[in-house]
C-alpha cells in the first residue's frame, strides 16, 4: 500500500451518539455500525490528506503514547476498507461529491439527493 496516496470514503456515513456508521450503497441503503478505528478512518478519508497523513495524525491522538501494535492495527483497517469498498485510493487530492462530503444528518436533503444521482449513487 502506497502510503503517499489519498483516500476517500465511498459511502455515505452517519455519526448516531458518537459511533460512526455507514449506509450500504445499494438499496435499502442499511446502516451499518463500525468499530471505533474503522469508524474513524472513515470521518478522516475526506480525499485531501494522505494515507500517512492520517497515521501520523491519529498516532499524535496518543500523545507520545502509542500502542506497540498501532502500525499493524491501523494498516488492518486501512486494508479492511478499501478491501470493502469504502474507502478508496487516489494518486492526487480528490474533491467528495457533497453526499460523502458530510456526515448524512449534517446534510440538505435535496441537494444530498442531486449529488447522488449526479454521482451514479444506487438510490430507491
Amino acid at each position: 500500500m502506497e502510503l503517499s496516496n489519498y483516500f476517500y470514503r465511498t459511502l455515505i456515513y452517519s455519526e448516531v451518539k458518537g459511533q460512526v456508521h455507514v449506509y450500504e450503497k445499494l438499496p435499502p441503503h442499511s446502516l451499518i455500525p463500525l468499530d471505533p478505528w474503522l469508524g474513524r478512518v472513515m470521518q478522516l478519508a475526506d480525499g485531501q490528506h494522505t494515507l500517512q497523513e492520517m497515521i501520523d495524525y491519529v498516532a499524535s491522538q496518543y500523545q507520545g503514547d502509542i500502542p506497540e501494535n498501532y502500525l499493524k492495527t491501523i494498516g488492518s483497517v486501512i486494508e479492511r476498507l478499501i478491501e470493502t469498498e469504502a474507502v478508496a485510493l487516489s494518486q492526487t487530492p480528490y474533491t467528495l461529491p457533497y453526499h460523502l462530503a458530510m456526515p448524512k444528518e449534517h446534510q440538505d436533503p435535496a441537494v444530498a439527493e442531486r449529488s447522488m444521482k449526479e454521482a451514479g449513487y444506487p438510490t430507491a
